[in-house]
């Protein structure tokens, strides 16, 4: 039996949910994987990391997956790599998987908590701020963008994370029903949230 603890992380853009993530990798003495996923996958395929960079958390191209998976035929664009969007989330997902089955984790976004659905120890936590808030953890990340800027910033990025998740699986991102436990980062600091997770990850668990 694999006794592997997984906390997977989806968030809004902004909503301090790597920050979260983080801590409760310090608090639980586990490995923290976000963009590290990306290298990891890159060494298991082969692929070099900007072929998963390039789809990091975005729903696929469909024309150009067609076009790599030898559906449609002269037209340009096809991905330089030849593998499509698919095949690049399969990998990563394998890479997941292989993750959860080894060692204990924090894994940030990249539908992880659907990919490790069936995992006896995997819990899943959603975290979202309200707008202004997110807006104003953008600006801090970067210099000279206005409010407006953030906002904006922020309503394109969770846009896309949505069509991403939404896509690959039979979920809705940002759904509380689709999540084990749904926070609000507006109203408690990043170590107070982060000390929840373990405690209901650990609740949970032991049941």
């Amino acid at each position: 039996m694999n006794d592997n603890i997984i906390i997977t992380i989806g968030r809004q853009f902004g909503s301090g949910g790597r920050e979260v993530g983080r801590i409760v990798a310090e608090l639980l003495g586990i490995n923290y994987y976000d963009k590290e996923l990306i290298l990891e996958a890159s060494k298991a395929s082969g692929l070099c990391t900007e072929c998963f960079e390039r789809v990091d958390e975005k729903a696929p191209n469909r024309f150009l997956n067609a076009l790599s998976m030898g559906w449609l035929s002269g037209a340009s664009g096809m991905p330089a790599d030849g593998w499509s969007d698919d095949m690049i989330f399969r990998v990563q997902a394998d890479v997941i998987r292989d993750i959860a089955d080894k060692h204990s984790a924090v894994i940030v976004g990249r539908c992880a908590d659907y990919i490790l659905r069936e995992h006896p120890g995997c819990v899943s936590v959603f975290i979202h701020a309200n707008e202004t808030d997110c807006a104003r953890r953008i600006m801090m990340r970067n210099n000279g963008v206005s409010m407006i800027e953030a906002r904006t910033l922020a309503q394109k990025r969770n846009k896309i994370r949505a069509s991403y998740y939404n896509f690959y699986t039979d979920k809705v991102w940002g759904d509380g029903a689709s999540y084990d436990l749904c926070i609000n980062s507006s109203v408690l600091s990043s170590q107070a949230i982060a000390e929840l997770i373990v405690d209901f990850a650990k609740k949970k668990l032991s049941r």
